[in-house]
């Protein structure tokens, strides 16, 4: 490596912000985990902590917060459905506030800064797949707008910082990712029916079923967001991170069932509101761009994270919230 840096990772002991610690540690560089645990546990990075070049920081980035750094990764946020929505305002407050805060260090210390953004800023799309020139179908309202609209607000900062200071940024929408690390009461759909299959339990599908999603491992993902960082400086993004192949909800269903072994029937409910019926991402610009595209099909990816399910003890996890 040709030059070790000073890296700020927020939200850096969630699912994605611990295993991209882990690259960061490796590679060499001083990596500052910032979290507020307030979805995320200690337990994702306990394992660094005897680490020279790393670092924990209890702390909300709704409230400033000074280090000198060379780059940010921002990516402080709850981001799965039952957690954003148990405290919206929280979740807008983190999106906007905390990218305020952020960009503010950035600017003070020079830093380049990357925005893990969304693919829910597309809403329910109206074009099919996803393009990044696409503006999005977002209910401005509705009870998942504290997440869309709030990942939207920071990129509308992130390209205003831009604009104003020549700020170096990033900007990455990183669209459905599963793996090991994933909480097993963050209400996504990949733990959701990962968990009720190990415990012998009947599969929950919201709607028909047929609603689609593209599915990325984590450490597909991880290597897109760590290539656009380090990315040509004329190349600010938005990017869109995730994997093309597409599959409905039942299909996913089906496959964990089979991978674990268990007979578990499907059952259904109603589908939540302003739930998107399609989601999959057109990732042109990350191959040409960055050469980037995932390597790891679901199904071996859920081979492995189902593995890591089995290893862990759900009890020692924080309860699900109310909305879960």
């Amino acid at each position: 490596m040709s030059q070790i840096k000073r890296m700020l990772v927020t939200g850096g002991a969630g699912f994605l912000g611990s295993h991209l610690c882990e690259r960061l540690v490796e590679q060499g560089h001083d990596v500052v985990c910032v979290d507020n645990f307030f979805t995320s546990q200690k337990t994702n990075v306990v394992h660094l902590l005897e680490r020279p070049n790393f670092e924990l920081v209890r702390h909300d980035i709704i409230h400033p917060l000074f280090l000198e750094v060379d780059e940010i990764y921002n990516l402080a946020c709850p981001a799965a459905p039952g957690h954003y929505q148990y405290n919206p305002i929280k979740t807008m407050k983190t999106s906007v506030m905390g990218a305020i805060n952020m960009l503010g260090m950035a600017k003070r210390c020079r830093a380049k800064i990357l925005q893990a953004s969304t693919s829910e800023v597309y809403g329910d799309p109206e074009v099919h797949p996803q393009p990044e020139t696409y503006r999005g179908s977002v209910n401005p309202i509705g009870p998942r707008a504290c997440y869309d609209e709030g990942k939207r607000a920071a990129e509308t900062l992130f390209m205003d910082y831009h604009r104003m200071h020549k700020l170096n940024i990033r900007l990455v929408r990183i669209f459905n990712t599963y793996g090991p690390g994933m909480h097993p009461f963050d209400g996504r759909v990949v733990s959701n029916f990962i968990v009720q299959a190990l415990a012998g339990k009947d599969i929950t599908i919201f709607g028909s079923g047929e609603q689609t999603r593209a599915f990325c491992y984590r450490d597909d993902l991880i290597e897109g967001m760590i290539r656009m960082m380090n990315g040509p400086d004329d190349f600010l993004g938005p990017v869109n991170l995730g994997n093309p192949g597409e599959f409905t909800i039942k299909q996913l269903a089906e496959m964990v069932i089979e991978l674990t072994g268990t007979r578990a029937k499907l059952v259904y409910r109603p589908l939540p509101a302003d739930d998107p019926t399609q989601r999959r991402p057109d990732i042109t610009l990350a191959k040409s761009r960055l050469g980037w595209e995932p390597t790891i099909p679901l199904r071996e990816g859920l081979k492995k994270t189902i593995d890591w399910f089995r290893t862990i003890d759900v009890t020692k996890y924080r309860a699900p919230t109310p909305n879960y």
